[in-house]
């Protein structure tokens, strides 16, 4: 098993048809069907089943597709990373941020790379915190921005300084003092959050909508779905429309951001330049 069958088998994969696969790798049918063949030969299990409308993926194929697309991209980044370190700040830097550090990362501070380095390109990759840990600790992202509660094991960690988590109000729904309001006087509201912030609120707190992107909080509060929790820097990526902003005074509910990467391999120069701005971000 190699690397060009694995492209070959995600392609397939994705595309559903053998023939739609074969024109987006820029190659005649037959190859790529043998290749299939030799692949289901010396894994010796079906990976795929023909139909008259293309193939659909066994469970092992399921398994594989899933497996290769990560081998893939570590492949990928393994020679951008190798290419990196023999050429000083040139590259591409893979950079993975949780949707709830959004307004922390990338910053303005970033686009000095473009100016020491103008070789350089940034490959900026969106997800949860769970999400962007795995593409860490995966290797596919040489650096991430996540927020607390996360697992440190193997990573090397900068941390910023706590920062309040905001109540964002609609005008109907506005409560507590000119610039501060407790959860306590939140109780007769619907309240809109991640589920992260869900998790911190309690078992006696049960939000009224979950989001799985912190930024969606922002715009269901601004529609009068309920009054949103975010933390304050999210706001400056965020149409809050009218609606009040107020630091939500509540002991242990606070959040912290995080530049990470992996504790057992060498940063490139690029990533440790990266790494450097984000930390002046904080």
């Amino acid at each position: 098993m190699n690397l060009k069958q694995l492209e070959y088998f995600v392609a397939i994969a994705e595309e559903g048809q053998i023939t739609a696969a074969a024109r987006r790798l820029h190659i005649s049918q037959p190859p790529l069907s043998y290749e299939l063949a030799q692949l289901e030969r010396e894994l010796d299990t079906q990976l795929v089943r023909r139909g008259p409308r293309g193939v659909t993926l066994t469970e092992a194929g399921r398994l594989l597709h899933e497996r290769a697309t990560r081998i893939l991209a570590m492949a990928t980044a393994t020679v951008r990373e190798v290419s990196s370190v023999g050429k000083g700040l040139t590259g591409t830097l893979c950079l993975a941020v949780c949707d709830s550090a959004a307004g922390l990362a990338p910053g303005a501070r970033l686009a000095e790379l473009a100016t020491l380095a103008p070789g350089v390109t940034l490959e900026l990759r969106e997800g949860s915190v769970p999400e962007v840990l795995e593409l860490v600790t995966s290797g596919i992202a040489e650096v991430g921005v996540v927020r607390t509660p996360f697992s440190t094991q193997g990573l090397r960690t900068r941390f910023a300084p706590s920062e309040p988590l905001v109540a964002v109000m609609p005008p109907a729904l506005e409560r507590g003092d000119e610039l501060t309001v407790l959860l306590a006087q939140l109780e007769d509201v619907p309240i809109v959050c991640d589920a992260r912030t869900a998790a911190g609120l309690g078992q006696g707190r049960a939000p009224f909508c979950v989001t799985d992107d912190a930024r969606s909080v922002c715009s269901c509060a601004a529609a009068g779905l309920g009054v949103g929790i975010v933390p304050r820097s999210l706001l400056t990526v965020c149409d809050t429309g009218p609606c009040y902003i107020k630091t939500l005074v509540e002991k242990g509910l606070g959040s912290r951001a995080a530049v990470i990467w992996k504790a057992d391999r060498a940063l490139s120069p690029l990533a440790e330049r990266a790494v450097a701005l984000l930390g002046e971000l904080f």
